[in-house]
């Protein structure tokens, strides 16, 4: 489940309504956004209008992308974004193998989830930004966490 990929016409600036068409959200949202994140700062004209460059809506599709596909907070995103924007390194996945050495998709899921975690605990350098296939990954492991803590949360309602 791909996201379509956005084609942002070759044009040196943007007004606020082309980006909400681009990024598929309305302009107070965008304007939210503004005031959440200093790394989205458009212009203004000299009537006041906003005036954004490519890179600005590159910001906004990748800060939609973080909130809406990925499920980050505002803080979350605002972090992720800090942290993509330093640059870094990619972490180096250790291999986990099965008896017969094969490698398992749960075991492939389970890898970019703790390194993911590692990251965010130890504050290690940022990934590099995701695949589709695995933000699938994570989203299938956040969904089985939050059913393993519902059966948990059953289980001590119980006692």
């Amino acid at each position: 489940m791909s996201r379509p990929a956005v084609s942002i016409p070759e044009k040196l600036f943007f007004k606020i309504g082309e980006v909400c068409e681009l990024a598929g959200v309305q302009a107070h949202v965008l304007r939210y956004w503004e005031s959440e994140f200093p790394m989205l700062a458009p212009q203004k004209n000299r009537a006041g209008q906003r005036v954004y460059r490519r890179r600005d809506v590159e910001m906004a599709l990748r800060i939609k992308e973080l909130l809406y596909e990925d499920q980050y907070t505002i803080a979350g995103a605002k972090k992720r974004l800090a942290n993509d924007l330093r640059g870094g390194g990619k972490f180096k996945l250790v291999e986990a193998e099965s008896e017969s050495g094969e490698q398992s998709a749960a075991a492939n899921d389970l890898l970019s989830a703790t390194d993911s975690f590692a990251q965010a605990s130890f504050a290690r350098p940022p990934l590099a930004p995701r695949t589709a296939e695995e933000r699938q990954g994570l989203k299938r492991i956040a969904a089985e966490l939050r059913e393993l803590l519902s059966l948990l949360e059953k289980e001590n309602q119980k006692k």
